[in-house]
């Protein structure tokens, strides 16, 4: 991090340095760790600029010029997402930073991390990566300035972009530009996106327009093979099928020769035409998300003026015994000395968890894992997983013999997978588990059983926690599963994720109904009693999320009291860069369903702060702050019969005295006595607070 440090070491330069809008933590939960560790163990010597002033590009030259490229990331969390809550106000903190202090890093790092470094060296590769960089790899809309913006290699000035988790690009980069290759020519590396004037010679365009044709919808689909069949544009195919019959299988017309496929690339409608055309734009997003397979998914390109935008097919998931290599470098697991004795909340939070998988095939709409990371689950192994428990147990400072946590983007996806390598090679769902579990899906728990039981088992080990979040819906499928969880690796609260009550919006989540909460619920309570413990489930919910309405937040608010729950905090959607419900957000369709420009399905969405606020106010319903503004509502949505002061209403018609509207982005202050008032009113049942700081982004 240092000249002085490299004068240590002997260098006379780096070969590759790494820009981070996070404060450097060498712990494998922080992406440029694990980059920076990977390269490391190749032979190359590894610099990394974390959270550099932005301002000039004094500190961009501090460790001078490397001699391969410059990789630059905006951290853990997308820049935007880190400072705006979704509201689009500041936030106060940042949880990657010394002291949780704000506003360490520039809105949109990458470009800005990019373009100063372009000032300070002109002709040194510059690479992108992270989050930030892959969910905005082709034009997408961005919810903080409402409009769609170009892919940001163009913006950000850059000669390559990396996306997803990107060990094997790099990896290779490095060695190819070590041994002279100009990184102009560098063209074959899968998960890489980079600008071309014209395509290469010998290949064959297809116009996406052409491809999206769904299937028959059949209660049991065969979502394996491609559909025969005549090429229809977008404007002409035949209208779709009623709202109410679920589309569960995306096929697509193939007008390419088997033997010219490898050699073929799906043109997207271009930047111009989809920043003009929300139906375009969500026409886009579907062909994106369909195109996400590794083992069948083709090049993408869009146009950006007279140039075109090149993305590559996905990288290869990782092998066990690659996610092993590279879990088990030689972390120092703990931030950098340069910082002291700072506290970095997002350090403390991880600094006793470990990841045993990535990716995610749940799918939700809202969520951009299964963009970034994939939707085939890439496991590490037993051995490896309790290796490094030991390891925080020997050699982490402050430990007490408790894992805080054993999991990834999701709890228990670990070593499932298709049960078939040659069905899931050819599959294009979106999702393994809705509107059902797929039955080509395994779904036997039993090796995440014995690896919990093993890691309890180990000397020295007081407690295993699971925080990340649980699959319900594939937790019912495994009993014993249910029974290891409740009995052992909970503590007192867990928190589970339906996300919505009414049909309307979790179809456009993909999320399971709530049948499936009440199964898991029932196997929960009865194994935790079982085990003589007094545990609860804390369900969390969004507010606004595309096809909700006013009335199924009325639902969802009737539900939380008739179940006595209060939420601390609430968490309102947030449109994501490339995520589907953003495609929803921006265009008002569904892209989980054909796009056509007469047929497609409309979605509703909440706009506007006064909708978002009032949504926010149904979660928040014991809020007395909250209550004048449920009554309008109430009385406007003809459900008046629910303001009074009984258990039956939701709002009494009383004001307590020291309350008073809650002013956006305020907290409201209320006397003891207002306190008290409110408390009589409600049911009194404890509900923890959904964070907003994910341990694995």
């Amino acid at each position: 991090m240092s000249r002085e440090e490299m004068d240590l070491l002997g260098w006379d330069a780096c070969d590759v340095i790494l820009v981070t809008g996070d404060a450097y933590v060498d712990h494998p939960s922080f992406g440029m760790a694990i980059v920076g560790r990977t390269l490391e163990a190749q032979g190359f010597r590894v610099g990394i600029i974390a959270q550099p002033r932005w301002q000039d590009t004094a500190d961009f030259t501090a460790l001078g010029a490397p001699t391969l490229f410059f990789g630059i990331t905006a951290g853990n969390m997308d820049s935007m997402v880190n400072r705006y809550t979704s509201d689009r106000k500041v936030r106060s903190d940042d949880a990657y930073t010394p002291g949780g202090e704000g506003g360490r890093r520039p809105d949109r790092s990458v470009i800005v991390y990019s373009q100063r470094v372009r000032e300070a060296y002109r002709d040194v590769p510059i690479v992108i990566g992270g989050i930030e960089a892959s969910l905005r790899r082709i034009a997408h809309f961005d919810y903080w300035s409402e409009k769609v913006r170009r892919g940001i290699l163009l913006d950000a000035k850059a000669d390559l972009l990396m996306y997803g988790n990107a060990e094997r690009q790099i990896v290779d980069l490095a060695h190819r530009l070590a041994r002279g290759e100009a990184i102009g020519g560098i063209t074959d590396l899968r998960g890489t996106a980079f600008m071309r004037d014209v395509p290469p010679s010998g290949w064959m365009e297809v116009d996406s327009t052409h491809l999206d044709l769904p299937g028959k919808v059949d209660p049991h689909p065969d979502p394996y093979a491609a559909t025969p069949g005549a090429t229809l544009p977008v404007d002409e195919l035949p209208a779709d099928k009623p709202a109410d019959e679920m589309v569960q299988v995306v096929r697509f017309v193939r007008d390419v020769p088997a033997e010219h496929r490898e050699h073929s690339f799906i043109l997207l409608p271009s930047f111009d035409a989809v920043r003009d055309d929300p139906v375009l734009y969500a026409h886009a997003s579907r062909i994106l998300h369909a195109e996400a397979n590794p083992h069948n998914a083709r090049p993408l390109a869009q146009r950006h003026g007279n140039r075109l935008l090149w993305l590559n097919p996905p990288p290869i998931p990782l092998q066990t015994e690659e996610m092993d290599h590279v879990y088990e470098l030689p972390y120092a697991r703990r931030p950098h000395p340069a910082y002291g004795d700072a506290r970095i909340p997002a350090y403390e939070m991880i600094r006793f968890s470990i990841s045993i998988q990535r990716g995610c095939f749940g799918g939700c709409t809202f969520c951009s894992i299964t963009e970034h990371e994939g939707r085939i689950i890439q496991n590490r192994s037993e051995a490896s997983v309790l290796r490094e428990i030991e390891t925080i147990r020997d050699s982490v400072p402050g430990f007490t013999g408790v894992i805080s946590d054993l999991g990834g983007p999701t709890a228990n996806m670990y070593r499932l997978a298709c049960k078939s390598r040659e069905v899931e090679a050819a599959c294009r769902r979106p999702s393994c588990v809705y509107p059902g579990v797929c039955p080509n899906l395994n779904t036997d728990h039993w090796p995440l059983i014995r690896l919990y039981r093993k890691a309890r088992a180990l000397p020295g080990i007081k407690k295993v926690f699971i925080a990340s979040g649980v699959r319900y819906d594939l937790a019912i499928h495994s009993p014993e599963y249910v029974r290891e969880l409740a009995q052992h690796h909970t503590g007192g609260y867990l928190k589970i994720a339906p996300e919505a009550l009414s049909e309307g919006p979790l179809s456009k989540m993909m999320k399971p109904g709530m049948d499936t909460y009440y199964r898991f619920k029932e196997l929960f309570d009865r194994y935790s009693k079982e085990a003589g413990k007094e545990q609860y489930l804390i369900p969390y919910f969004i507010a606004a999320h595309p096809g909700t309405t006013d009335e199924d937040m009325l639902e969802l608010a009737l539900w939380l009291k008739a179940n006595g729950f209060r939420a601390d905090q609430v968490q309102a959607f947030l449109p994501s860069p490339m995520a589907t419900a953003t495609a929803m957000y921006h265009s008002g369709l569904n892209p989980l369903r054909r796009i056509t420009r007469a047929g497609s399905e409309p979605v509703y969405i909440p706009r506007g702060a006064g909708q978002r606020r009032l949504h926010k106010a149904f979660l928040r319903y014991h809020d007395a702050a909250n209550w004048p503004l449920l009554r309008e509502a109430l009385k406007r949505m003809g459900r008046a019969d629910l303001i009074g002061n009984g258990k039956r209403h939701l709002v009494p018609s009383f004001q307590p005295a020291g309350t008073a509207p809650a002013s956006p982005g305020r907290r409201p202050v209320r006397t003891t006595h207002a306190r008290q008032e409110a408390a009589d009113f409600l049911p009194n049942r404890r509900v923890a607070t959904r964070t907003r700081h994910k341990k694995k982004t």
